[in-house]
């Protein structure tokens, strides 16, 4: 309806390589522009229907009468869905939809939340969507995820073909799959894939997705409420209070942590013995001591020798895809490849979630790959672009890491040896630089203490006998003034050297040699990195986990009482020492 929207779809097509598809801006409702070409008074029939129309528009009904709606979407008569309330036309755009589908067509549209409990008029439609069995599956997202509303929202997906045959909804919680972005939320690629991966397969998880029969519905009167069949809440951290009476870690929290115990259950041992009596357990080590003893066990290093295999599987498969990248090629495909290829390494891999390591894929080609990998898509593995090195796709530290270690190595050192001599310098100038102090008088005005300032000031006092004293601290500056001055000329040379040496390097890469940089020192290696930073993200999850129950029960309250007990008596005794009762 809006001209605006209408030019902006236009252009969405363009973009997305369909300059023929057909926009038309017209009241979806009240003048429908999509007719079946036989007969003006039904609407023309699609295999597919996907939409986002406004959130519950207060007008829909005008120019149309829906109880008398020309095209049968609306109406009175037992066999029609119903006609929507008045004041909200969320259901009258999800019954033009389906009333625009084929018999076998299917449907996905985007509305409020509470389209799935209002009551009502559409309570009323929803029931008989549910019975007619039209409702494929319910995919519950994040609220404050659409501009101008803060309100959650669903996908509602329409299937008429199986409809017959239908006796439950699919349901997908996925309210707490996003990411915080400024002041709104935003999925991630880890949350729409996962949303699509559960949808695809019916994947029945724990908190996020299960196959809800329709007779459960029904006892529920046909609300869709999300919350009414997935529990999404995390568990309770309860606290044990004989645990803080007694001392000792329940057991109950350790089975808790059970994915971790069957990929180490070495660890356990190590750590935890019974405590005496049955359901509690104690520490062996001290909480300080939880992180090395885990990341120093063999059963942990053979857990992260086993990811370390799965990464290396996946680097070797996509590497030859990488290395074909070539002007023409579409970017695009390169990360579906190796986005698919490194989700499906990693599935079922214990302890990681395949969709983090997805992400931090996702994360790099957003940040650095999609760059990179559309300007050699253009112009090729090129180290020289216009004549300069090209340090976008080949970071400089790379060709030095890789062709001048040693030199980098005495660049270091040259580095290390001058800040000793700043160090000194500074610690001398601290020592000597108060008020009235040896150096006041080589201050600038700025009160600060130079080489300039130094110098000068020897030359005042070259003949005055009674400034030995201030005499010895200048020329002691003075000396390591020029020893800085000395150290930071070497390290300025060295650099320069070393600048021209990578400059010369840039000139000679050969295409083999862009690949190796360009693949293995930055891609690979990045990706390497963040995979470690992942699976040190578990691992800190345990170990915080049993540091915290370790804390938390380390003191018992009759060991608490005592320690009150004995104080009281101290700060008695004080104040009986002082007189008083």
């Amino acid at each position: 309806m809006d001209n605006a929207t209408s030019a902006l779809a236009r252009m969405n097509m363009v973009l997305h390589d369909c300059p023929t598809a057909e926009i038309w801006p017209a009241n979806s409702l009240s003048s429908p522009h999509f007719k079946d070409e036989r007969n003006a008074l039904r609407l023309k029939a699609f295999d597919y229907v996907v939409a986002n129309p406004p959130f519950s528009q207060k007008n829909w009904t005008s120019g149309l009468d829906p109880a008398n709606d020309l095209y049968g979407r609306f109406g009175t008569n037992p066999h029609d869905w119903g006609v929507p309330p008045p004041k909200n036309g969320d259901y009258a755009f999800l019954l033009h939809i389906l009333t625009s589908l084929k018999s076998t067509g299917r449907g996905a549209v985007i509305l409020p939340h509470g389209v799935l409990f209002r009551g009502g008029a559409e309570g009323a439609i929803r029931k008989k969507l549910v019975q007619q069995g039209v409702i494929l599956a319910l995919v519950g997202l994040p609220a404050n995820l659409f501009y101008g509303t803060g309100i959650p929202a669903c996908i509602v997906v329409l299937d008429k073909a199986g409809a017959p045959g239908r006796r439950g909804i699919f349901m997908i919680d996925a309210s707490k799959g996003c990411i915080k972005d400024g002041n709104k939320n935003r999925l991630r690629a880890q949350d729409m894939h996962r949303i699509v991966d559960t949808f695809q397969r019916q994947l029945e998880q724990p908190r996020y997705s299960r196959m809800v029969p329709v007779a459960e519905i029904e006892a529920n009167d046909f609300n869709l409420n999300l919350p009414r069949y997935i529990d999404t809440s995390e568990p309770e951290d309860l606290q044990d209070i004989e645990a803080h009476l007694k001392g000792g870690i329940p057991d109950r929290d350790l089975d808790a942590l059970a994915a971790y115990w069957q990929v180490l259950p070495g660890v356990r041992a190590q750590l935890f013995e019974s405590a005496g009596r049955p359901g509690y357990s104690r520490l062996l080590v001290e909480p300080a001591q939880v992180k090395a003893t885990i990341f120093g066990h063999p059963e942990f290093t053979a857990f992260r020798q086993q990811v370390q295999t799965r990464f290396e599987a996946w680097r070797t498969a996509q590497r030859p895809g990488l290395v074909a990248l070539k002007p023409g090629d579409s970017p695009k495909l390169l990360i579906e490849t190796l986005s698919e290829a490194l989700l499906a390494a990693f599935q079922g891999a214990p302890l990681l979630d395949a969709y983090d390591l997805y992400q931090r894929l996702m994360d790099y080609w957003e940040e650095t790959m999609n760059d990179d990998a559309w300007a050699i898509a253009l112009d090729g593995w090129q180290a020289m672009a216009d004549g300069k090195p090209n340090f976008d796709l080949i970071p400089e530290h790379l060709v030095v890491a890789r062709y001048f270690a040693k030199e980098q190595a005495q660049v270091d050192a040259l580095e290390a040896e001058r800040d000793a001599v700043t160090l000194e310098l500074e610690e001398l100038i601290e020592e000597h630089g108060a008020d009235d102090g040896p150096l006041d008088e080589a201050k600038n005005d700025k009160g600060k203490v130079t080489a300039k300032g130094v110098k000068d000031r020897l030359r005042e006092i070259r003949d005055d006998k009674d400034a030995d004293d201030e005499r010895a601290v200048l020329e002691k500056l003075q000396a390591l003034f020029d020893r800085e001055a000395a150290a930071g000329k070497k390290l300025k040379d060295a650099q320069k050297a070393l600048v021209a040496k990578v400059l010369m390097t840039f000139a000679q890469l050969t295409a083999d040699e862009v690949k190796a940089l360009v693949i293995d020192d930055k891609w690979l290696a990045i990706l390497h990195a963040r995979v470690a930073d992942e699976l040190d993200r578990v691992s800190q999850a345990l170990t915080g986990r049993l540091r915290q129950l370790a804390e938390r029960y380390t003191v018992p309250m009759s060991e608490v009482a005592d320690e009150v007990d004995a104080k009281c008596q101290r700060v008695g005794a004080h104040l009986a020492a002082m007189g008083f009762a």
